[in-house]
């Protein structure tokens, strides 16, 4: 059955095998192709409310990343290079070119890896409140590391094993709501925080638009500016009283930044 959302859009999911996985995405419109790229423990239809704001002339292709969504789980953790090379082979299964390719938070992390290692090559990179060039998430990566080999130690010691699986909800809420959610992910988590893409951010060469909402918690708008110094041909844009999901927040103000880079 197709989906309508609140805008009353229909979308038809549609399923693919990449890589050995089921995956589930979306396809619409057109015209030049613009993919999108979702955040960690979000899906496809994070972008619902941008999609019907862009000019119906664009073919807009969406895909729950695997281990998200609908789409199935690798069977293994996966980095960052694991995921760009999913794009890459996403879009070859497709056989599309790809013009605009956009990145939310963690997708933003996997567009700024494939435009730099040229594992997808796009006309125009946009980047919504990415992640990835804050000292912070390299240091907060060893952190939980260290954090979560020793919780399995304490849990481990009697008579504590009796109460493991309350101490292990407890702990993991103690050290971050996404490691503690990221369930079978959890490996594939700490791959992903432990890499600083500075070094991959000062290989793009692509025009790269950079979208912040200005009360941003998650990706603070300073990173937002460590980027855009990175990227050589960037254009950073500030919606202001906008947070991390500024997409959906300002789907109207962002659809026009968008849109402007055409």
């Amino acid at each position: 059955m197709p989906e309508i959302n609140l805008i009353g859009m229909i979308h038809l999911g549609m399923k693919t095998i990449v890589q050995n996985l089921a995956i589930e995405y979306q396809d619409t419109g057109v015209g030049p192709v613009m993919l999108f790229l979702h955040g960690w423990q979000d899906d496809l239809h994070t972008f619902d409310a941008l999609l019907p704001l862009l000019p119906a002339t664009r073919r807009m292709i969406r895909v729950d990343l695997p281990g998200f969504g609908v789409s199935e789980k690798p069977k293994e953790s996966w980095d960052l290079d694991d995921y760009a090379r999913f794009v890459r082979d996403f879009v070859q299964k497709l056989d599309v070119p790809v013009d605009v390719l956009i990145g939310h938070s963690f997708g933003g992390r996997i567009a700024i890896k494939a435009g730099a290692e040229k594992y997808l090559e796009s006309r125009k990179i946009i980047l919504i409140a990415s992640a990835g060039v804050a000292k912070r998430n390299t240091m907060g990566a060893a952190m939980i590391r260290m954090a979560a080999k020793a919780g399995k130690i304490v849990i481990s010691i009697p008579p504590l094993i009796f109460w493991k699986e309350k101490l292990k909800a407890r702990f993991y809420r103690s050290i971050g709501s996404d490691y503690a959610n990221a369930g079978a992910l959890k490996g594939t988590f700490l791959k992903i925080i432990a890499e600083d893409l500075s070094t991959s951010a000062q290989k793009i060469q692509t025009p790269t638009l950079l979208i912040w909402g200005s009360r941003d918690r998650e990706t603070p708008l300073s990173e937002g500016q460590r980027l855009a110094q990175l990227i050589s041909r960037s254009d950073l844009k500030v919606i202001e009283g906008a947070g991390h999901f500024v997409h959906r927040e300002k789907p109207q103000e962002v659809a026009e930044f968008i849109q402007k880079t055409y």
